[in-house]
């Protein structure tokens, strides 16, 4: 991988990470265009690291409400007469929500990380979870704020966003909109997806970055592609919080549904291969 490649790439997750477009299906299409083996662990480990600049993004966009919920959190377990605050409760909503993708993440790292890596489940995915948001944003009230979500809340969302292993579905794109089936704000459901992505998202480049050493990526690749996603992302999450407060996420279906039938076309007829 060369430095050009990393900051193709690094450009790519950064737009992509937390709009509902799904970040590792753009990264596997970009990859396979670049000339890059998709199903190599190396390259599948430096997808995954980068996302790190998207998170270190969302932490310095949240900084305020992170360091208050922490706050409230362990507070909260010192006394238990703060335990009645919301920040204290978000908390462990979003350690709960948390809790299924590390799960189902590690235990199905090798299909991951293997057969799901073929464009023809991109394509799929894209086109499929299209649907889902449609009828998230038509079938949601939508009426309920972020102060008033619960624990149930978190943690469909949280079990919804393992969905997002398949590339093509989008993190941000499972979560939403099963917020949005849960009947919570368009705003609100966003504001927690990104807030459970800080966990999912982190664990994952951790967990895959002695994969990217290993291989033939480097580390100089490796810093490049997650300070360019960084800033591309932290931009990202500032226009998607004022998209979404006025428009609704099926806007993305059309775009995704376009794409997946590209790539369905472009494989069907040999012009790329799915690996």
């Amino acid at each position: 991988m060369t430095i050009w490649d990393s900051i193709i790439l690094g450009i790519v997750e950064g737009l992509t990470e937390f709009l509902p477009v799904s970040s590792t299906g753009h990264l596997t299409i970009v990859s396979k265009m670049l000339g890059l083996k998709i199903d190599d662990p190396s390259i599948t480990g430096f997808t995954a690291v980068i996302q790190v600049g998207a998170i270190l993004a969302v932490v310095l966009y949240f900084w305020k409400d992170i360091v208050r919920i922490i706050r409230a959190w362990v507070g909260g377990l010192a006394n238990s007469e703060r335990r009645d605050e919301f920040d204290y409760r978000m908390g462990w909503y979003v350690i709960v929500g948390s809790l299924p993708i590390g799960i189902v993440g590690f235990l199905a790292k090798d299909l991951i990380s293997g057969p799901l890596r073929s464009l023809w489940w991109v394509a799929g995915a894209l086109i499929a979870w299209s649907v889902v948001m449609v009828a998230a944003e038509r079938f949601g009230t939508k009426s309920r704020p972020l102060t008033r979500i619960t624990f149930v809340d978190a943690l469909v969302m949280g079990l919804i966003q393992c969905l997002a292993l398949i590339p093509g579905v989008s993190r941000s794109g499972a979560t939403i909109s099963a917020g949005l089936f849960r009947g919570l704000e368009r705003v609100a459901a966003t504001r927690i997806a990104f807030l459970l992505g800080i966990p999912a998202l982190a664990g994952a480049g951790v967990y895959e970055l002695k994969d990217a050493l290993n291989g033939n990526v480097g580390v100089a690749p490796l810093l490049v592609g997650t300070v360019v996603s960084f800033v591309v992302a932290y931009a990202s999450i500032a226009w998607l919080l004022r998209f979404v407060a006025k428009h609704p996420i099926s806007l993305f279906a059309f775009y995704r549904v376009l794409l997946g039938i590209v790539l369905l076309i472009l494989l069907s007829t040999s012009t790329i291969t799915a690996t």
